[in-house]
């Protein structure tokens, strides 16, 4: 299949080099949509099912890969709703950039066993961290989940929990322009 034939993604945003979404250095991918709707969710903005910045697989890669991450992380919105797409970013990460690969999902990984296109996605996949966000279980360790009801699925032998001990729960960049973005796994609350 070629480029041109691989169908869009439909983007909230993505962060060059986070160092909180997961182990080293990595690419975060956040995906557009999510219909859980779970009380207190870090990244509301991503939820609606609007057409936000539609990049293909090729053109996330050429606008936003420094060749100095250890790899990708997928997040959203869910992934698991554009499951082709998905399965063409981490298959190319994987097998063209020989980077690691983690995905953030609502959906359990029982689920996600359960439909093709879903199982062809966990084979491009190194860890796993299923079930929807608890606010009654929010994370308050630096391990690298939002609460505690989510489960780590090691599906290669690549990383252990250990490797999911962040250095901070939020990370906050500055960019040159002013832009400021935050990413991590609770919100900033300014007193």
């Amino acid at each position: 299949m070629g480029e041109n034939d691989r169908p869009a993604l439909n983007i909230h945003a993505v962060l060059s080099d986070s160092r909180v979404n997961g182990p080293g250095a990595r690419m975060v991918v956040f995906f557009q949509g999510c219909a859980r709707g779970c009380r207190g969710c870090f990244n509301p903005d991503t939820h609606p099912d609007e057409t936000r910045d539609l990049l293909t697989v090729d053109q996330i890669f050429q606008k936003y890969y420094s060749g100095t991450i250890e790899g990708i992380t997928v997040s959203g919105g869910e992934p698991f709703r554009q499951p082709e797409g998905l399965r063409n970013l981490l298959s190319a990460a994987r097998e063209v950039y020989g980077l690691t690969t983690v995905v953030y999902t609502g959906y359990l990984h029982e689920e996600l066993k359960g439909s093709p296109t879903a199982a062809e996605c966990l084979k491009f996949i190194d860890v796993l961290i299923d079930g929807p966000y608890d606010e009654e279980n929010k994370e308050e360790t630096l391990l690298a989940r939002g609460s505690t009801n989510q489960k780590f699925h090691f599906l290669t032998s690549r990383y252990t929990v250990d490797d999911f001990y962040m250095p901070g729960r939020v990370e906050v960049t500055i960019r040159k322009d002013g832009t400021v973005t935050e990413t991590g796994f609770s919100r900033i609350e300014v007193k």
